[in-house]
This record gives C-alpha cells, structure tokens and sequence, in this order.
C-alpha cells in the first residue's frame, strides 16, 4: 500500500532520489536486488524494457492502475553477467523483463520519470547473509560506472504476526520486540560489527519473530556488501507501521555520511 498511500517510507523515497543525484549524480542504471524476484540460482532480467508487475492480490484495485515503463540495459547486463560468471557466480541472463512491486513501488517515487534503465537481479533466497554479502562485493565495482544497487524488502516482516492480532491498525505504536530488533540492527550498523550483522539471526533479538523467513531482509546484505566492509552501514530512514513492520534504510559505502547529510537538507 505504500505505492498509494506514501506516509513516512513514502515520503522518504520522494526525497531520496533527488539526494542520489545530489551526491553522486544522475545514475547510469539502478540494479535492483528484491525480497520478491527470487530464484534457484541468481538471474539477471536483461530485457530491453520492463512493466510493473502486479505480483500480489487482495489489495486496493487502484493498485493495478499503477504503471512503471523502465528501460532496461542489455548490453550492460550482458557485461555484469560475464564478469559475476568469471568470478565463479552462477549467474544466468534472461531476456526477459518484469519489475516486482518491491522495484517498482521505491523507483516510482525516486525517479519518477522512469528514464533511468533498471536491472534486475534475482537471487536464492535459500543463500545465507554471508554468502550473499559476497555477491554484494563482486557487485562493487558497479559503482565506478555510476550503477546504484538497491536492495529493497523490510527490515522486519511477519505478516502472520501483524494481521493475526485481530483488527490491526496501520497507526499501532511499535511494539517492544520489533524495535529492540531494529535498534539492535542501527547499533550493530553503526559500530560496522559486521560478524553481528552476518550473524544476526543467532544474535539479534527477536530475529526469528520478526523473520519467520528472512528473505525481506536478505537484499540488505548484497547491498550491504556492494557498499565494502571499510565503512559502517548508515541508517537513514526510520519508520514502521501496524507495529511491527519497519520500512527502515539504510546506506552503504564511502558516501554513505555525504547522503545522510543530504537527506537532512532535502
């Protein structure tokens, strides 16, 4: 719903594009790494133009109105396959297109234009937080060429838990598990325990109750990993709703501190 109904994460997203641009300029191309494009093994979509994919039900029918007609990057795809294959990844290339709600509800508002090509990369959602921070490391040089990996899901996710209360309301005050969870994340962040981090679901609080499953929180990880180990992942947005369910985000790399800041002026 927050396609249509922005509050706090939405509104976030609106100014974060403009901070992008702001601090490291217009990007080449976004690759976007999702909790809902997954695969047995790792899949770039290389097609020439994708659509929104309306990959969810029950929701408000305006939703299906909403429309996001990217270009896509081939020959960049083409490249990036090649050079994850030599690296020993088992990446394969499609030439199919497609943007699952988790791409096209942020990009929507952070490049609404919809002019800045976008790949996405599928991915195993079986593969454990290490593994795919290595991905994340392989995906690093992306940024010499102005590419922007962007990992989107949630920071906690458990729907069971949010809508089998009863009657829940998107305005409940956070609950006590659910913020020890996100706290506990912003500090481990912001310290750059990495060996936490990669372990968080043995060491964070509530892990397993805020992720019944963790793939919402495992693209953190490649772009976590995209960013280097050298500087500590900053967090940059802060919210949740009906509780439990936060829309925090962070930023990774030598600039992380530059978007922060201007995320402040923006």
């Amino acid at each position: 719903m927050t396609a249509l109904e922005p509050r706090e994460a939405g509104l976030f997203m609106q100014r974060l594009g403009p901070a992008l641009e702001r601090t490291f300029g217009r990007p080449r191309a976004v690759l976007a790494i999702s909790a809902h494009s997954l695969t047995r093994e790792p899949a770039l979509l290389g097609a020439a133009r994708h659509e929104a994919i309306y990959d969810f039900g029950g929701f408000d029918d305006r939703l299906y109105t909403l429309r996001y007609d990217a270009p896509g990057e081939p020959a960049l795809a083409r490249e990036l396959a090649a050079a994850l294959r030599q690296g020993g990844w088992p990446v394969h290339l499609v030439d199919q297109g497609g943007l699952d709600h988790g791409i096209w509800t942020p990009l929507r508002y952070m490049f609404p234009e919809a002019d800045i090509p976008v790949l996405p990369l599928a991915w195993p959602a079986d593969w454990a937080p290490a593994r795919l921070f290595a991905l994340g490391q392989a995906l690093a040089p992306l940024a010499d060429d102005g590419v922007l990996v962007l990992g989107t899901g949630s920071l906690t996710h458990n729907l069971a838990r949010v809508f089998g209360r009863g009657r829940a309301h998107v305005d409940q005050p956070a609950t006590p598990e659910s913020t020890a969870f996100r706290e506990w994340f912003a500090e481990r962040s912001a310290q750059g325990d990495w060996d936490a981090l990669l372990e968080y679901r043995q060491q964070a609080p509530h892990a397993v109750l805020m992720h019944p499953t963790d793939e919402h929180l495992l693209p953190w990880y490649v772009a976590a990993g995209a960013g280097g180990l050298y500087w500590p992942p900053r967090r940059v947005h802060a919210s949740q709703t009906f509780g439990d369910l936060a829309m925090d985000a962070y930023a990774f790399g030598p600039y992380a501190a530059s978007l922060a800041e201007g995320l402040l002026e923006a």
